[in-house]
């Protein structure tokens, strides 16, 4: 198994990024970046809350949290119409179905969370290849992941997502990069973000301003840096 690409758990808050294969380009021009994050509010929001993003030309980087199992499979009999009666009593069992009416089977909920994230980059990139006369994939194979297991790396991860445009050489000012979720963070304009959980994290929108503002050269970022073998 490649490093950093174990299944999502529920429950469980990650940083997510990846990049165009050897490195190529995966938002050619403007309208790209609107239309990902649209598709990505409908393939992701049914499994995972957002805290934060950042879209550059030839890779992204996300932080976000694992709905728990039960709004998972929630969700999932959704979109399959699957009634309570055909499903399984004990969630603990959905690897073993063969005694359920109708035969309806419901796949393990780390499938269900992987299957949308392949909804999300499958469909994306048949419309690059269709856009732009391209063949063959877009991403990286895997998408890679890396579990957030404690506040300092919560916090730190959400600047560096914002900070990327800067190590990159897009941007001196982090405030002047369009296609992050900073300015949604400070805007009051309707959100698909959990807004409102990362400004109090920081205490407040000033505190949060601020310590962006102070940190823009931050160091001990090193450990966010992408890996591809």
């Amino acid at each position: 198994m490649k490093k950093h690409t174990q299944p999502l758990e529920p429950d469980r808050i990650y940083h997510i990024y990846n990049r165009g294969i050897n490195g190529e380009n995966i938002f050619k021009e403007e309208r790209n970046y609107g239309y990902f994050l649209e598709k990505y509010a409908k393939c992701i929001s049914p499994i995972a809350d957002t805290y934060a993003y950042c879209l550059l030309k030839n890779h992204f980087h996300l932080a976000v949290k694992i709905k728990t199992e039960q709004e998972i499979l929630a969700f999932y009999r959704a979109k399959k119409n699957i009634t309570e009666e055909k499903n399984i009593k004990n969630v603990g069992e959905v690897l073993n179905l063969s005694d359920v009416k109708n035969d309806v089977k419901i796949p393990d909920v780390t499938k269900i969370i992987n299957q949308q994230f392949a909804v999300l980059f499958n469909g994306y990139a048949q419309a690059i290849n269709k856009a732009y006369n391209r063949t063959g994939g877009l991403f990286e194979e895997s998408f890679r992941r890396i579990m957030v297991d404690n506040d300092n790396y919560f916090t730190e991860l959400i600047y560096y997502i914002h900070q990327n445009p800067i190590k990159h050489g897009f941007v001196n000012d982090l405030r002047d990069y369009p296609h992050s979720s900073y300015h949604s963070h400070l805007s009051t304009a309707l959100t698909k973000l959990k807004r409102d959980e990362v400004l109090e994290w920081f205490g407040n929108r000033n505190a949060y301003e601020k310590f962006h503002l102070e940190n823009q050269k931050l160091n001990n970022l090193d450990r966010f840096s992408i890996e591809f073998e």
